[in-house]
């Protein structure tokens, strides 16, 4: 490398090679001063190297799911997309376990894919969104019951789903 100095980044020093998407992952935990945590979750969708989610299909999802889990997973702070389009980083208040973050991951692309209409999807607009043109509920939804019928790993390497 030249000569600046760069911090290693956990996500890539990860095998993409080797992980089994889709999962859902514990990245790690922070404490800060105050003894708080804040855990950082990767919610892969899509395996790596070998597809991505459109990103009208992705900005959908992000601002659809980012309202579904407010109401299914305590203090989440954001979900937002990788920019391989490959799945999401997760931040939360707190050490959910990655059990709880499934579930609540499945159950949220659960009603994305089956029951969630135009109207319900936030942030469609020029007031509320900086690239409101770049939606598509029909890829979104397509991607989510992609997910749910591959099923849901909380082991990056190994395929055993989530109930």
């Amino acid at each position: 490398m030249g000569d600046i100095e760069l911090a290693e980044v956990e996500s890539f020093a990860l095998d993409h090679t080797k992980v089994r998407a889709p999962y859902v992952r514990l990245i790690g935990v922070e404490h800060g001063p105050r003894g708080d945590a804040i855990s950082n979750y990767d919610i892969r969708l899509v395996q790596p190297n070998a597809g991505e989610i459109p990103t009208a299909g992705l900005h959908t999802i992000e601002h659809t799911i980012a309202a579904l889990l407010r109401t299914r997973l305590e203090g989440l702070i954001d979900i937002s997309p990788f920019g391989c389009r490959t799945g999401f980083h997760l931040i939360v208040w707190g050490e959910p376990t990655p059990a709880e973050v499934g579930a609540a991951i499945k159950s949220s692309l659960d009603d994305l894919a089956h029951r969630v209409t135009w109207d319900d999807v936030p942030g469609t607009d020029a007031t509320s969104c900086g690239n409101y043109r770049d939606h598509s509920l029909f890829s979104a939804q397509e991607w989510s019951a992609e997910v749910l019928r591959q099923g849901i790993s909380l082991d990056a390497f190994d395929r055993s789903q989530i109930a």
